[in-house]
């Protein structure tokens, strides 16, 4: 055997890039083109060198910083993200010395549940911050040499690639006249993933076999949940930075099916909306598709949300469409609208005891982000509406936060009320709601107060995408 070659001395503190030498990022959800993602497209992949590439000082500096910039929760061993660097100062290149000679094994991850806007509850897995940064390193590297033979139709997790390029191209296949959707749901997909199938898929690009071996350490690595050890024999729990290539790998082998059988559809990780021209032709393709997903990658279609219908009343990607005097234009869908609403509402819960100006920040925080990503819908006058019931919420929280009867006549009066009104109004028997719809509070906490305090209103922050 020949010799290995040298193994860089990564993980010392000089190594380390100054946090101001991160890439910039993409939008948010994008994955970035970055130098170390380059070293993957070397033309022979050669088969004893991709392990090297992963753990080169450039390709782990890097994704040392993304999972820094990520920051989330800690793992099982309640490491957060801060106390990496310090961490592998002492251990660094035991860790390095372990992966190359194959005996690092990652640990289980911790399995949350957090809510899904149409109701129940989604599986996370959150590995601990060390094999988060490995991961990001073999997803750096890998997502060059499997992108380019994804399909055009597929858009999410991938770089340069995003949900609003998916709903531009629905709203052309609807302009078309393909005005049926086949919209597929797959049941739990991340939970549901077939090892042997995925690593299969994996091995046809990736010949390094201490790579693959340890891909499959990581999807065998096992969860935790509640102080409770379960193995994982399946799946690709969905939060750790190598899942959203994983799955991107798993469902190609349905992008190619589709386009084999020449039809028009769009695929975001595992939402996928086929468009055909007639509902006939749309139940043959559910069933034919339905089979191909069961038979052939292993996974199951959720048999209650997998639907035929119009793409302007199914959601897809938060959006819907309708119809206009140009054609088929891009909506908010209903369900979107009840799930901001029911955020804003949070923020501004009365029972929700924090300052008015940090209540104010996370609403401009939640505002901005909304607005930026449903800018390709008409919205307008969903802007004004939630904008008017936002702001009432707002004087219901300031009406209780005065709470006296004295403090509220001062502060009328400071805000410019006259004495007798201000005393009316402060001793006032109706519900803080409706108060806080009444003429005084408008005259008082106006427009233009809320401004003063840099509230970003839903039409402002519209305005400006």
């Amino acid at each position: 055997m020949g010799k290995r070659k040298e193994q860089p001395n990564l993980l010392k503190d000089k190594n380390y890039r100054s946090e101001t030498e991160v890439e910039p990022q993409g939008m948010p959800g994008e994955r970035s083109n970055s130098k170390a993602s380059a070293v993957g497209r070397d033309e022979e992949n050669k088969p004893n060198e991709l392990l090297e590439q992963i753990l080169s000082r450039e390709n782990m500096n890097l994704a040392y910083l993304r999972v820094k910039e990520n920051g989330g929760s800690a793992g099982i061993d309640k490491m957060q993200t801060d106390e990496l660097l310090e961490h592998l100062k002492q251990h660094g290149k035991a860790l390095i010395e372990d992966l190359f000679a194959g005996r690092y094994k990652p640990q289980a991850v911790k399995r949350v549940e957090i809510p899904k806007p149409e109701g129940g509850k989604r599986g996370l897995g959150i590995p601990i911050v060390v094999d988060r940064m490995i991961q990001q390193a073999i997803s750096q590297i890998l997502t060059p040499i499997f992108d380019v033979g994804f399909s055009a139709h597929s858009y999410g997790f991938r770089p340069g690639r995003n949900a609003h390029q998916a709903i531009k191209q629905a709203r052309e296949y609807i302009n078309e006249g393909y005005q049926v959707v086949v919209d597929i749901d797959l049941e739990k997909f991340f939970d549901r993933v077939n090892h042997d199938k995925l690593m299969h898929l994996v091995s046809k690009k990736v010949h390094d076999k201490r790579v693959l071996k340890l891909i499959r350490r990581y999807l065998e690595s096992g969860i935790m949940e509640k102080g409770v050890f379960t193995e994982s024999n399946e799946g690709t729990p969905q939060g750790g930075p190598l899942s959203p290539l994983l799955s991107n790998i798993m469902l190609d082998e349905l992008d190619k099916e589709l386009e084999g059988r020449g039809h028009r559809f769009c695929r975001y990780a595992d939402d996928c909306n086929i468009y055909v021209r007639s509902k006939r032709s749309a139940e043959r393709v559910m069933s034919g598709i339905s089979r191909f997903i069961e038979d052939e990658l292993r996974l199951k279609v959720n048999q209650s949300k997998s639907e035929v219908g119009s793409p302007k009343q199914r959601k897809f990607l938060g959006f819907s469409f309708y119809q206009n005097k140009e054609g088929v234009a891009v909506r908010i869908h209903e369900k979107s609208l009840k799930r901001i609403k029911e955020k804003v509402r949070k923020l501004t819960s009365r029972s929700r005891a924090m300052s008015m100006e940090e209540r104010i920040l996370k609403l401009s925080n939640l505002i901005i982000g909304w607005t930026s990503y449903f800018r390709l819908a008409h919205m307008k006058r969903h802007c004004q509406e939630l904008d008017e019931w936002m702001r009432r919420r707002l004087r219901m929280c300031h009406w209780k936060d005065w709470k006296k009867i004295s403090t509220k006549y001062n502060n009328l009066i400071k805000l410019g009320t006259k004495r007798d009104k201000a005393w009316e109004f402060a001793n006032t028997r109706k519900s803080y709601w409706r108060t806080a719809h009444s003429p005084i509070l408008h005259c008082t906490l106006t427009n233009a107060y809320f401004e003063r305090l840099h509230l970003h209103t839903f039409s402002k922050a519209y305005s400006k995408t």
